[in-house]
């Protein structure tokens, strides 16, 4: 495939999957290993260096956790200013109460949202590439 193909099929999957988890990047961690995966395979056709194919690899799953990112910063950072607001309701908002203090609870939720999840596919997608790369070596050297 064209990288501007992969581009438009990863912006779009990554945006359906936001919608069927209902702004919850779970099912975007769990794309993140179908990443790696294939960001794996693709570099190991297209380049014969390691150096190569981990640079590729890198990237890729940066670009992917990027869009991630920006999803969550549009859907979650509307909220961030209810911060600053002392008439806010975070009791009612929706969000589980994972700390005693509503505010802390929300606070927690919005960090888990924007920063923690993207780096989650990330990490998913660094893990599942270096898998595929080791099987493949591995069958390679038999």
């Amino acid at each position: 495939m064209r990288y501007w193909i992969l581009i438009v099929i990863s912006v779009l999957v990554t945006i359906i999957l936001s919608g069927i988890g209902m702004g919850v990047p779970i099912l975007n961690i769990l794309f993140g290993f179908i990443i790696g995966w294939y960001a794996a395979k693709r570099a190991c056709l297209l380049y014969g260096n390691l150096g190569g194919r981990l640079s590729k690899i890198f990237i890729y799953s940066i670009f992917c956790s990027g869009i991630t990112l920006v999803l969550m910063l549009c859907i979650w950072g509307r909220t961030i200013p209810m911060l600053f607001d002392p008439f806010s309701d975070f009791e009612n908002f929706g969000h589980p109460m994972i700390l005693f203090d509503p505010r802390l609870s929300f606070i927690g939720w919005l960090v888990l949202m924007i920063i923690i999840s993207p780096f989650l596919q990330l990490m998913a997608s660094i893990f599942s590439a270096f898998i595929t790369l080791k099987l493949r070596l591995k069958n390679l050297k038999i």
